[in-house]
């Protein structure tokens, strides 16, 4: 396997960077952080207008046509600069949507996701421990209409989105369902937050809803997924660009004549970083490879998402340490990255989670990819 980007993915990072760089500025996102809604919608319309935003979207409903990889690049350089806009669960949703929604459903959701003039969303999470692809919310089909009956845990930006794209369980399996967040029955509740983004905790009392795809659970395990490698590629590129912030202010920084970043407890503690960010890298795009591909991931999505939670936390925790008492001002760029980092370290379940997950796996026989 080769992972060298190729020029697709090379311009994708090259324009990516160049957007997030010109409009992610710690004094831009301080100020969108402050507003009611925390995300930057200047930078929302940037990312429309240059057709980043809709990337991976297919070419006939108004995307770029392009795929995983590029999808993951762009989330790798938004990570570097956390740049506050909801990418993953947007675009993830409307990835489903494309692959699995009726004409009706994509011809409705899909273009508009494209150009940012809406926003869709994604609730896969629930309370108590995470189970992937398994539920406690339950669909049924009443007189030919679904409903949902249920929860979901700190679902992003439900105050902004349009459509809620949730996984339920049916009497034949897990499915997707698109909820609309003010229709009947649909209870959303801010949950507190001094992270990235707003997310709720959102109740359902036999809320209508429209099916996406099958009722087997191959929808929901498709679209879990894509969704973890999105988390772990954010992930990198917010210990990439941790560590990047690290390397200034060490070399800026001296003491007794010599700049910190020369002495040796402090390269330990950036060669650790390094290490765990290339094993970050490798297993994401391993994993990135075998679904763009499509070929079965096998163990692999699971391995990609562990490092991502795993790793990211040592290295958002490190570099914070080695900026000293500075690293714990609330108002020092470095703090975002740590507080970015131990989100999505929980997200889709923790460190923990994905073990259990993955021996789970294991014991099922399911095949090690190396």
């Amino acid at each position: 396997m080769d992972f060298t980007f190729g020029e697709e993915q090379e311009a994708v990072r090259g324009l990516a960077a160049a957007v997030f760089a010109a409009r992610s500025r710690p004094e831009r996102i301080t100020d969108v952080e402050s507003g009611a809604d925390r995300i930057d919608r200047e930078l929302w319309r940037e990312l429309a207008g240059t057709g980043l935003l809709g990337i991976a979207l297919p070419e006939n409903l108004g995307g770029g046509g392009m795929g995983l990889a590029e999808l993951y690049v762009l989330l790798e350089e938004q990570g570097r600069t956390v740049a506050p806009v909801p990418l993953w669960p947007h675009v993830l949703g409307a990835l489903a949507i494309a692959e699995f929604g009726t004409p009706d459903q994509r011809d409705a959701l899909i273009p508009a996701a494209a150009d940012g003039s809406l926003i869709l969303t994604v609730g896969l999470e629930e309370f108590g421990p995470y189970v992937a692809g398994e539920p406690a919310t339950t669909a049924r089909e009443v007189d030919g209409r679904w409903q949902v009956h249920g929860a979901k845990a700190a679902v992003p930006v439900a105050h902004l989105a349009e459509r809620l794209l949730v996984s339920a369980t049916t009497h034949s399996g897990p499915a997707l369902f698109l909820v609309h967040p003010e229709a009947a029955g649909v209870t959303a509740r801010q949950a507190e937050s001094t992270t990235h983004e707003i997310c709720a905790n959102v109740a359902f009392d036999a809320a209508p809803a429209e099916p996406v795809g099958p009722a087997d659970g191959t929808a929901v395990r498709w679209l879990l997924e894509r969704a973890e490698l999105a988390v772990a590629a954010l992930q990198l590129g917010v210990g990439e660009g941790a560590v990047r912030q690290a390397v200034t202010y060490l070399n800026g920084r001296t003491q007794f004549g010599r700049p910190l970043a020369t002495f040796q407890a402090v390269t330990h503690q950036l060669a650790d970083c390094y290490i765990d960010l290339e094993a970050m890298r490798v297993t994401l795009w391993q994993a990135a490879w075998l679904l763009a591909s499509g070929e079965d991931p096998g163990t692999a999505v699971l391995v990609a998402k562990w490092w991502a939670t795993d790793g990211g936390q040592r290295v958002v925790h490190r570099t914070q340490h080695v900026h000293g008492g500075i690293g714990v001002d609330t108002d020092y760029p470095v703090h975002r990255h740590l507080l970015w980092g131990k989100q999505l370290a929980a997200t889709l379940g923790g460190a923990g989670s994905d073990l259990a997950r993955l021996g789970a796996q294991l014991a099922a026989g399911v095949e090690v990819v190396a």
